[in-house]
């Protein structure tokens, strides 16, 4: 078993997942304003919208004149705009709505043996963080999910100022604990992202695999290191 005195943790796709696809909460939203636009080509358009938004203004425009809420809000903007709705007067209302609404419980959903995983840590006594490429509603969102009171800290790329796979976020996370990256290990669902970036900073890893994911990352993780599901996680751990 694996001595620890942090472990941190991902947070979307590993500890919490959408209940709804985009482009279903944002069609449904619009249908409330008496717009019509269909689910398929959102969910289309918010892809193309949140890549070209990533690489123009990384990590929520942080450092480039964004606030994480203005950067949302001209993602779904220009998401309706690439599905043919270009009366912006009529779709802030709803992008106001849609961003207030994304750290509410209502829109997450938590990955199964999340909860059970995450009080059994806590009751063995093992200090746990969390370290997301996520914007400032984390805090709120995970107080929504009723998840934050499992937590030391919660550490946001946004409030890191930087976005993993950039180790300096591990690197904070682990001077915050004040412990060494030996004695640390991190969960998460991105091979590159958590599994090889916590490596890269000294610390011990693990990778949920969760259904449908490619297989592409198979021969570059140990089967010991490979999460079939959260629960998983209990008997290769314990306290340092």
């Amino acid at each position: 078993m694996l001595k620890l005195r942090l472990l941190t943790w991902d947070v979307k796709d590993t500890l919490l997942r959408l209940r709804f696809p985009v482009g279903e909460r944002y069609s449904a939203e619009a249908r409330a304003c008496g717009l019509q636009v269909e689910v398929k080509m959102l969910n289309q358009s918010f892809q193309q919208a949140h890549k070209a938004h990533s690489a123009c203004f990384p990590n929520y425009g942080k450092g480039r004149g964004l606030s994480s809420k203005q950067w949302w809000l001209d993602v779904i903007l220009e998401t309706f705009r690439l599905s043919g709705v270009h009366d912006e007067g009529a779709v802030r209302p709803i992008a106001e709505k849609l961003y207030g609404e994304y750290s509410t419980a209502g829109n997450w959903e938590l990955l199964p043996g999340a909860r059970e995983t995450l009080q059994h840590c806590q009751w063995m006594g093992i200090p746990m963080a969390v370290v997301s490429n996520f914007d400032r509603r984390l805090q709120e969102t995970l107080t929504q999910c009723n998840l934050h009171q499992h937590f030391e800290f919660v550490l946001s790329s946004e409030e890191a100022g930087f976005t993993k796979p950039d180790q300096r976020i591990f690197l904070k996370a682990l001077c915050i604990a004040g412990v060494s990256p030996e004695l640390a290990a991190h969960v998460g669902d991105d091979y590159v992202n958590d599994y090889k970036a916590a490596r890269e900073a000294g610390m011990h890893s693990f990778l949920l695999k969760t259904a449908g994911q490619p297989s592409a990352w198979d021969a570059q993780v140990p089967k010991a290191h490979v999460l079939q599901s959260l629960t998983h996680l209990l008997p290769l751990i314990e306290k340092g």
